[in-house]
């Protein structure tokens, strides 16, 4: 699926027909500061890149990375001295999770965190700092997955603690040997009055 699509947006490019490409003029420092906060605004809402932090898909430095790919990012866009396209933001997407984490995404996700990204810094040339100041005042999503997995460990330690509760109360079967303890039949009058006695268990005595 994702060589069908580079094969396709080379096709595009051939054609003429690839998105219009960013603005490459260089952002002002105080705007870089801003759009870097952006990005890590960006990504701290991008479910895929943050289940692989918090499942630790990346090994012990998954959080680590995570940094290093929104300074990839940054870097991508106030360092590149060409014309910027979103297919190349898209690449870097993929390649950065499947190097780091392992992990290949194809659930359209890295097409629309690049498309964001895209918008913003298009947004931070002219000054409009309104996408970054929405996502300031929202919960980030990391939060929201590590009180995902949280509440999903609740549920499976309650209902472990349930299991164990309903072994509990269940009676235990109880082994032929131990019938010895059941109690012994009682005696039970007949018509005539006559009291009826069970037999006694042989207990392995031969008659003589």
């Amino acid at each position: 699926m994702k060589r069908e699509r580079e094969r396709e947006r080379e096709r595009e490019r051939e054609k003429g027909e690839a998105m219009e490409p960013s603005n490459s003029r260089a952002l002002s420092p105080e705007t870089l500061a801003k759009f870097s906060e952006g990005i890590a605004l960006v990504l701290s809402r991008w479910t895929a890149l943050q289940m692989a932090v918090e499942n630790g898909w990346g090994g012990r430095e998954s959080r680590q990375k995570s940094s290093n790919l929104a300074d990839s990012v940054l870097s991508w866009f106030s360092q590149s001295r060409d014309a910027l396209y979103i297919d190349d933001l898209e690449n870097l997407l993929d390649e950065e999770m499947a190097v780091s984490f392992n992990t290949e995404i194809e659930d359209g996700s890295v097409e629309e965190v690049a498309e964001q990204l895209m918008v913003m810094h298009e947004g931070c040339l002219e000054g409009n700092y309104e996408s970054i100041e929405k996502l300031r005042n929202l919960l980030p999503l990391a939060n929201a997955v590590r009180q995902s997995k949280e509440v999903s460990n609740d549920d499976t330690d309650e209902s472990s603690d349930e299991e164990a509760s309903d072994m509990v109360v269940d009676e235990p079967v109880m082994p032929k040997e131990m019938a010895v303890n059941k109690p012994k039949p009682r005696e039970m009058p007949d018509e005539d009055g006559w009291s009826v006695v069970a037999p006694k268990r042989n207990r392995g005595r031969k008659p003589g």
